[in-house]
């Protein structure tokens, strides 16, 4: 495509960066509201998680098959179809009064949410020329910072002032001028022709589906029979999917991209950072509740500056990516982001509220340094018509890297916890374990950002003399 005009990118970026900040937010929208939809819709507490579920599930499977469909049919068709379904599922869980319609909805949004997940950064590199590519990451790194921030604050601002449809219904105005501001701005990307390969997408969403789902019954203790049956489904599934994968000359899952180690271990930091922060993101308020006696609110407010720190480095990270190579930022990143857990792993159990803060901010510092370089990477692995390829292979990394951070955590609780005067079983020690946990796996996406860097020769290890 040709040259585009500096306006015109900036306004695509709004674009993309606003979907990615609703699509990021309605993942944790509704826990804070979830007793009083439960309430209102007469569900029980177990039943109403799957308006949380059903959405990240959607969110999950629907990340390769909607990849496949951007690089076939043009990736500005399947943003805009995306953004409209997801305004009319909007619509569908504000219009639900029982469960199976709110959890259809609320699915249906999470495959919308995945078409805009893995169509807005390709959207973005094929606006932006290779020079500028890392500003633009860094405002969608930013953009994940602050969906994933503000989902729980608007979530509570709404319910203080109105119902809980409400929630939903603020996606509709706002996905109208997103749109409108899409069809004035964003190019018409052209596809790439050739067969969509459907038995792919159904055995993807089949692997991904039982995998996220038989992990989880694990870290929930779920019925052994059944999660092993589920995990051992996935696999065999799995193995069939990448066999298939191997013998297609442009894949559904790039598998094809492994074949470039930086590429691989650009993906394993991506992994192993996404396992470091989810434990973090799952343990610390569990522990910061039971173990230290701070209300939900206080806890908000003491990892806020995580967020609001990420958010805040993003861009200025991006912005180094385009004239800095990407390695060298990864592993200050990662490094800085190790300490930071390291430093909450030893922080005691009776820290004050600045000792907690200024952890955080360690942390988000230090992770927003990392994601811009490392996303920038990954997308300029592949030529620029699969630019939806190695985006979902970033979304895969994300999925199982949350998943398998949670399910650590509930293996660290289920083993180091006992009775205790809360009845929680959440001890000091279980803290101390899962961030040490968090810490190792940070290591590991350091090392792996180093090797990529001694392999590019970007990264200087030791000189002959």
């Amino acid at each position: 495509m040709g040259v585009v005009a500096p306006s015109k990118r900036i306004w695509t970026l709004i674009a993309t960066s606003t979907v990615t900040v609703l699509s990021m937010m309605d993942q944790t929208i509704a826990n804070t509201a979830l007793p009083t939809i439960a309430h209102d819709i007469n569900a029980s507490a177990a039943a109403s998680i799957w308006v949380i579920n059903g959405y990240q599930l959607a969110l999950t499977v629907g990340i390769v098959p909607m990849a496949a469909a951007g690089d076939i049919l043009g990736y500005w068709r399947v943003y805009r179809l995306g953004l409209i379904v997801f305004m009319l599922a909007s619509l569908g869980c504000v219009l639900s009064h029982e469960l199976v319609m709110l959890t259809a909805s609320r699915f249906v949004q999470g495959l919308a949410g995945a078409a805009l997940t893995v169509t807005s950064s390709p959207i973005n590199r094929l606006v932006y020329p290779p020079k500028m590519l890392g500003r633009a990451t860094g405002v969608s790194a930013m953009a994940v910072s602050l969906g994933a921030a503000a989902g729980p604050v608007v979530g509570g601002a709404i319910l203080a002032l109105g119902p809980w449809q409400w929630l939903f219904a603020l996606n509709i105005p706002i996905g109208i001028a997103v749109y409108v501001m899409a069809i004035v701005a964003i190019p018409k990307t052209p596809g790439h022709r050739r067969p969509y390969d459907a038995l792919s997408a159904v055995m993807s969403v089949a692997m991904f589906g039982l995998a996220v789902i038989g992990f989880d019954s694990f870290g929930h203790h779920g019925s052994v029979p059944l999660t092993v049956t589920e995990i051992v489904a996935a696999a065999i599934v799995g193995w069939l999917f990448i066999r298939r994968q191997l013998a297609t000359p442009l894949p559904m899952f790039a598998v094809d991209l492994f074949a470039q180690l930086r590429f691989t271990l650009a993906v394993l930091a991506c992994y192993a950072s996404f396992i470091s922060q989810t434990i973090a993101w799952v343990a610390l308020p569990f522990a910061l509740q039971t173990v230290m006696g701070y209300k939900p609110l206080e806890i908000g407010m003491l990892l806020l500056p995580w967020l609001l720190a990420s958010a805040a480095v993003a861009p200025f990270s991006g912005r180094l990516a385009d004239r800095y190579n990407s390695s060298r930022l990864a592993v200050i990143g990662l490094g800085t982001f190790s300490v930071g857990l390291l430093c909450t792993a030893l922080m005691g159990p009776s820290p004050s509220p600045f000792d907690i803060a200024w952890r955080m901010a360690v942390c988000g510092i230090g992770y927003g340094l990392f994601q811009s370089p490392n996303n920038r990477s990954m997308q300029g692995s592949a030529p620029r018509e699969r630019s939806g390829a190695p985006q979902a292979v970033q979304g895969v990394a994300r999925v199982f890297g949350q998943t398998t951070g949670a399910v650590i955590v509930a293996t660290v609780f289920a083993l180091e916890g006992h009775p205790t005067a809360n009845g929680s079983g959440i001890t000091d020690s279980a803290l101390v374990v899962t961030m040490a946990a968090a810490t190792a796996c940070a290591v590991v996406a350091t090392l792996a950002s180093l090797w990529r860097g001694v392999i590019a020769g970007s990264i200087v290890l030791a000189r002959a003399s």
